[in-house]
């Protein structure tokens, strides 16, 4: 038992001792962060969209699914071309259930199925056409729209470089303040890019007239860290 206390005295003085050494080697530095946030005109759409049902049986609430969907997706098939990218996204048949007054077990009073589905579009001007096809022939939800970009990385690389940019600046100042030069970069480190999409929920109008729809602009963030080495001027 003693030697054990011993051998883990020694280990921890061992360890202190080698932290103190590395840290006596790190040579004077400033540690700096810049952050960017730049925008961009989105090129792509995303509209999820799809069909509630309900019924007293779970079998008859999808049929009646399944059968309006797929109205809904040959007409817009129709519209967007047969190559258009529609894919499902969720589906759920679940029960539906009464929950007595006074306490007790709930009991099924029928079925509710959802199909939901996203169509993607490169061609911002369908959009507002896709929206009311898809709920003129039977869609009764039109659960997200969201703008974004097709080419994320031209983006990203944008903000990255804007962020560095910054990082050094805020290194250089520092530096100058205190009467010091920065002799090298001694890491750089980097959160990745973030791109947050426009997103809303689009209504369709009653009216013949076609939804209105505005793209607005998409948000790309990143952060660089920095530290410099520094010295006397």
């Amino acid at each position: 038992m003693k030697l054990t206390k011993v051998l883990l005295i020694l280990g921890i003085f061992v360890l202190s001792t080698i932290a103190q050494e590395q840290n006596a080697k790190l040579p004077p530095s400033i540690q700096t962060s810049g952050e960017s946030v730049i925008t961009a005109k989105p090129d792509r759409a995303q509209i999820d969209t799809g069909v509630v049902t309900q019924s007293e049986s779970s079998q008859t609430a999808a049929t009646r699914n399944a059968t309006q969907l797929e109205t809904v997706l040959a007409q817009l098939r129709r519209q967007l071309g047969a190559n258009a990218d529609i894919k499902t996204i969720s589906y759920s048949l679940t029960p539906n259930y009464r929950y007595p007054t006074g306490g007790g077990e709930p009991t099924i009073t029928g079925y509710t199925a959802t199909n939901i589905v996203r169509v993607t579009l490169d061609d911002l001007t369908q959009i507002g056409k896709a929206i009311d096809t898809a709920t003129s022939t039977g869609a009764n939800r039109i659960q997200s729209l969201q703008f974004t970009l097709k080419d994320r990385q031209a983006a990203e690389a944008r903000a990255l470089s804007d962020a560095a940019a910054r990082a050094r600046r805020k290194a250089d100042a520092l530096a100058s303040a205190f009467g010091l030069r920065i002799v090298r970069i001694l890491s750089v480190s980097e959160s990745s890019p973030v791109v947050i999409p426009v997103r809303d929920v689009a209504y369709a109008r009653a009216e013949a007239t076609q939804t209105p729809i505005e793209p607005g602009t998409v948000e790309v963030r990143a952060t660089v860290s920095l530290i410099v080495e520094i010295a006397p001027r």
